[in-house]
């Protein structure tokens, strides 16, 4: 050690973060008398407690040539953080939205839908998901040489839906038969027979209720109904008649619904357009021209976005978001659109806040009534009548548990989506006619004067406007 004047710690000051995971050091105090070799200023560090991720060069610029680091804060250890795993996911082996299945746009806007009907199939046997496992990640260490735990990435599970089998690891999902594939609510994967219909549904085919998916080669008439498991494709146009479908549906011919029929799916519409129909999809409802005078649920988006992507007239409704080219038109036709936590949604999670207050107070009692039985059955005192009571209250506490544990899940989930309805946006590419109303979750605006390219999103309590690209 050189020959300072005083200890070390009368220079050199110690600060460790927070989170333990950076050491700095500040040259406090200065004489010429200072003089301390690196292996000095280590074992500072190490009386002090910091023993890991030591910066060396740092430290031996400090030794070397202390005087330029007076009054500087100097990096002289840095942990390493915790990395936590990636969650696992389910791949699809077939891309159920490959190019081949997206609409040709025309030269004048219009969509030429012809190609949008190609199938899915897939043969039994044939492999159509795999599971990847989440990771490990990576424990971390701060400079006090305490381990920092990481969290193991969450496992995703197959959901195992019709005609559809896993190997013993739940890793592969394998199709029992063949027919086409099918994504039903909730990300359930299936594999449906096909029912085919060359032609119209009219008088001569009647209604369909079918397990399975069903493509109708030409058009839908009024007072029809068309019930699925799987999908509907309908290659024509669907009148005042009602499609509702498990899965996803999917109309070239555009939907004339005289405020009559209904188009219902759990997954996602897609048509060209929709003109006094009702439509509802789980997920995302995907127009290419125009959507007039309509009433409009999705669980997720409404998109009408093309060259001629326009909405007048009606309601639409969005759990997240609604995007289109044009919204109204110049004799200011009213026009709502509602985007946010959709209210079957908000009742749900209302609903299963009080189920699990109960579910919780019952599992109370049963966990109350065996605390008296346990300690008899240890003893040999209890009667056949009460054993069985025992086992039953078992049983019991274990399905409570259960439900309480998937209730609990399904409230995160709700209660995720009820935080990105403040992420609720709509959009318009090009211009918003006076007469179209936003809702917001509680917020209200009305637009009186037509404006041109335009994002509206919740800001501060109230819904903001944003002009520009």
């Amino acid at each position: 050690m050189g020959s300072s004047r005083y200890s070390i710690d009368h220079y050199l000051k110690l600060k460790v973060s927070d989170d333990k995971l950076t050491a700095w050091m500040t040259l406090e105090e200065w004489d010429d008398s200072f003089a301390f070799t690196l292996d000095d200023i280590t074992h500072f560090l190490r009386a002090n407690g910091v023993i890991f991720g030591l910066q060396q060069k740092n430290l031996a610029a400090l030794a070397a040539s202390p005087q330029s680091f007076r009054n500087m804060l100097m990096t002289v250890a840095a942990g390493s953080p915790p990395r936590d795993g990636k969650d696992g996911s389910v791949r699809l082996l077939f891309d159920l939205e490959s190019s081949a299945r997206q609409p040709k746009i025309l030269e004048d806007g219009t969509v030429d839908f012809r190609e949008m009907t190609r199938i899915h199939n897939v043969n039994q046997g044939d492999r159509i998901a795999e599971r990847i496992l989440a990771e490990e990640g990576a424990p971390g260490m701060n400079v006090k040489g305490e381990p920092i735990t990481c969290k193991r990435g969450k496992e995703a599970r197959l959901k195992i839906g019709k005609n559809v089998m896993a190997n013993p690891e739940q890793t592969v999902l394998v199709a029992s038969i063949s027919g086409v594939i099918s994504l039903t609510d909730g990300d359930k994967i299936n594999v449906f027979p096909i029912y085919e219909v060359n032609g119209d549904v009219d008088y001569n085919i009647g209604n369909i209720d079918f397990v399975g998916s069903v493509v109708i080669r030409g058009n839908v008439r009024s007072g029809f109904r068309v019930k699925a498991s799987g999908d509907i494709r309908v290659t024509g146009g669907v009148e005042a008649a009602e499609l509702i479908a498990d899965g996803s549906i999917e109309i070239s011919g555009g939907i004339l619904g005289q405020n009559k029929g209904m188009v219902k799916a759990g997954k996602t519409i897609k048509s060209s357009f929709v003109q006094e129909g009702r439509v509802e999809a789980g997920e995302d409802v995907v127009v290419s021209q125009s959507i007039m005078h309509s009433i409009i649920r999705a669980g997720r988006a409404v998109v009408c976005t093309s060259a001629k992507g326009l909405i007048v007239g009606g309601t639409i409704q969005a759990g997240e978001r609604v995007e289109a080219r044009t919204v109204g038109n110049s004799l200011s036709t009213v026009t709502v659109i509602e985007v946010g936590v959709l209210p079957e949604r908000r009742n749900e999670l209302l609903s299963l806040r009080s189920q699990v207050k109960e579910s919780t107070e019952a599992l109370r009692k049963t966990e109350q009534a065996l605390a008296l039985l346990d300690p008899l059955a240890a003893s040999g005192q209890l009667s056949m009548e009460k054993m069985a009571l025992r086992i039953k209250l078992g049983h019991t506490k274990r399905k409570t548990v259960e439900e309480i544990n998937a209730m609990k899940e399904r409230l995160l989930e709700l209660e995720t989506l009820q935080e990105q309805s403040n992420a609720a946006v709509v959009e318009v590419a090009s211009i918003i006619y006076g007469g179209a109303k936003i809702v917001m979750g509680r917020y209200t605006r009305f637009v009186k004067d037509p404006v041109s390219r335009v994002k509206f999103r919740i800001v501060d309590g109230d819904i903001g406007m944003f002009t520009g690209n």
